[in-house]
């Protein structure tokens, strides 16, 4: 598997940022969402799983989870740190994800949290394919989409979320939920979209 620009940054910083992603609870994070997400047992996919914390939570509630993650530092954190949940974990990318559409597996629902902004503009839309050909009838995406300056050393980038909702209105998914919070971390600088859109039936 090819190393996505989109991680840089990420692998030599696996431990910390455990500490900071496992510091939020997967509630605090999807609370403007959960209420859509399908009642269990559903088939989700987390893709950019990170730490496992959403994943762990969901298999933990009774779904059927996959969780990709590219960055085998965190995969490794992960599988660790969540090593009692009943996760599959898959080293797969964006934006083509070939071993998972290789499958033909199709998801409830599939997770993006803090994710999509790693994705170049061009990357953009086969990213958006790829995701939509994972989703099964009726199915739901869920983006959480950071805005804000770019962390030195990371790879970003700050789109208009109309661009995102366009192309996902392009793949045949219609937006159902779209909210704005600012960081849970606390950064002024720093404040997150979170849109949910479904495949139609």
């Amino acid at each position: 598997m090819i190393t996505p620009a989109g991680t840089a940054g990420y692998g030599a910083a696996a431990e910390q940022l455990a500490v900071q992603y496992e510091s939020v609870s997967f509630t605090e994070v999807h609370r403007e969402l959960h209420h859509l997400y399908p009642a269990p047992p559903a088939s989700v996919l987390d893709v950019g799983a990170g730490t496992g914390r959403d994943a762990a939570a969901l298999a933990a509630l009774g779904h059927r989870v996959v969780a990709v993650e590219p960055t085998p530092e965190l995969r490794a954190v992960g599988e660790r740190l969540h090593a009692g949940s009943d996760v599959r974990w898959v080293a797969d990318a964006l934006p083509e994800l070939p071993a998972l559409v290789a499958e033909g597996t199709s998801y409830d629902l599939v997770l993006l949290t803090a994710v999509w902004m790693h994705l170049a503009p061009a990357e953009r839309p086969p990213a958006m394919a790829a995701l939509t050909r994972l989703l099964a009838p009726a199915g739901r995406l869920a983006l959480t989409v950071r805005h804000g300056p770019v962390p030195p050393g990371r790879h970003m980038f700050d789109l208009p979320d109309e661009a995102t909702v366009t192309l996902a209105a392009d793949c045949g998914l219609r937006l159902l939920h779209r909210a704005t919070r600012a960081d849970l971390h606390g950064r002024g600088e720093v404040r997150w979209t979170l849109l949910l859109f479904e495949r139609e039936a």
